[in-house]
């Protein structure tokens, strides 16, 4: 993890700070982190999760269905072969 250090900080854009992060219930560092985060991730970033549900939908998969997506089938181990 990277450390920042903001100096000059106006005493109005503190409280304002503080204030936020007393509302979302952080503190000030916490509330300045996810600032930060939210205004530099990329614009219409997609995750996995959110796109496997879109694809499970448009499939019209039944709850059944989908849960057997995520049981993982034992395989037998083969032994290794070097020739």
């Amino acid at each position: 993890m990277a450390t920042l250090t903001i100096r000059n900080l106006s005493d109005e854009v503190h409280r304002s700070l503080r204030g936020r992060a007393a509302l979302h219930g952080r503190s000030t560092e916490a509330e300045v982190r996810a600032l930060l985060e939210e205004a530099v991730k990329p614009q219409g970033r997609l995750k996995l999760g959110t796109l496997l549900t879109e694809v499970g939908r448009k499939m019209k998969l039944t709850d059944e269905e989908a849960a057997l997506i995520g049981q993982r089938i034992p395989a037998l181990p083969r032994p290794v072969s070097f020739e």
